[in-house]
């Protein structure tokens, strides 16, 4: 029996989740949480053999909750469900040591394929995502400016991101400038959106 923890933010979607595992002979869900800082805890409590995470989550995100399951528990598998098909998150899960990455829009046959074969220790990824992430690359840009440029993103004024930050506004100004480069933006808010579209931010 496989035992399987979910991690889903949207009660409808988590339900279903749990309702179509729950179908399948050989697997067992053993916990369902709403957020992603709770993971790591009933993790430990439960023991399951594989973690099905959104990578979008109030607390934690997928990504870093995989991060440190990988770190601090090492023999659970983890496969990334997404409704996003944001190449450059699926670079960031394979450096998170995801196991499955598998987009919402899956037939449902597919969650629970993958989660035998990532239980059975294979690499489940979206063929398309792959091909997608293959020729978006990497983030181009620093950690920092992915910082400025995320808080750029949710409206805060130059000002206030060097406040946040602890930076003077013209060090927050070249950040910005440099990132908005990088990426080929027009503007800051061009930046903003390349970068999404991409799963840079």
């Amino acid at each position: 029996m496989i035992r399987v923890l979910v991690a889903e933010d949207q009660h409808m979607i988590r339900g279903a989740l749990v309702a179509l595992l729950g179908l399948e002979p050989d697997i067992e869900v053993v916990a369902e949480l709403d957020r992603g800082d709770l993971v790591v805890e009933a993790a430990r409590s439960v023991a399951p053999d594989v973690a099905v995470l959104d990578i979008e989550m109030p607390g934690a995100d997928g990504l870093a909750v995989a991060r440190t399951l990988h770190q601090e528990l090492p023999d659970i598998r983890t496969l990334i469900l997404t409704g996003l098909s944001q190449p450059g998150h699926m670079l960031q899960a394979l450096e998170s040591h995801v196991r499955g990455f598998v987009l919402k829009a899956a037939p449902a046959t597919t969650l629970a394929q993958a989660v035998r074969r990532v239980a059975a220790g294979e690499r489940v990824l979206d063929p398309d995502l792959v091909a997608a992430a293959l020729e978006t690359g990497a983030s181009p840009l620093t950690p920092r400016e992915t910082d400025v440029l995320a808080l750029a993103a949710t409206g805060l004024t130059t000002e206030e991101i060097a406040t946040q930050l602890f930076l003077s506004p013209m060090t927050v100004r070249n950040y910005l400038s440099n990132a908005i480069a990088k990426v080929g933006g027009r503007n800051r808010i061009d930046a903003i959106e390349i970068s999404r579209r991409a799963g840079w931010l």
